[in-house]
């Protein structure tokens, strides 16, 4: 089984962190989050900009744009 795991909080925030450690052992895991934090943005999506991504230190997939960009 293959687990995408997102939030709004940034790819730093502590709840997404401790979802990927409770999942360990469930399946092949993906962590894709906003750089920066994005509570409150629902649906939001990101036009006016192109979207990058790199890997964090942590193995965390970053994007620069929306929780919508991120999944």
């Amino acid at each position: 089984m293959r687990i995408l795991i997102a939030n709004d909080d940034g790819y730093l925030a502590p709840g997404i962190q401790a979802l990927y450690e409770a999942c360990q052992g469930l399946g092949e895991l993906d962590v894709v989050a906003p750089e920066q934090n994005a509570s409150a943005t629902s649906n939001a999506l990101t036009l006016n900009r192109p979207l990058s991504t790199f890997r964090a230190g942590n193995g965390f997939l970053v994007v620069n744009g929306t929780p919508s960009g991120c999944v």
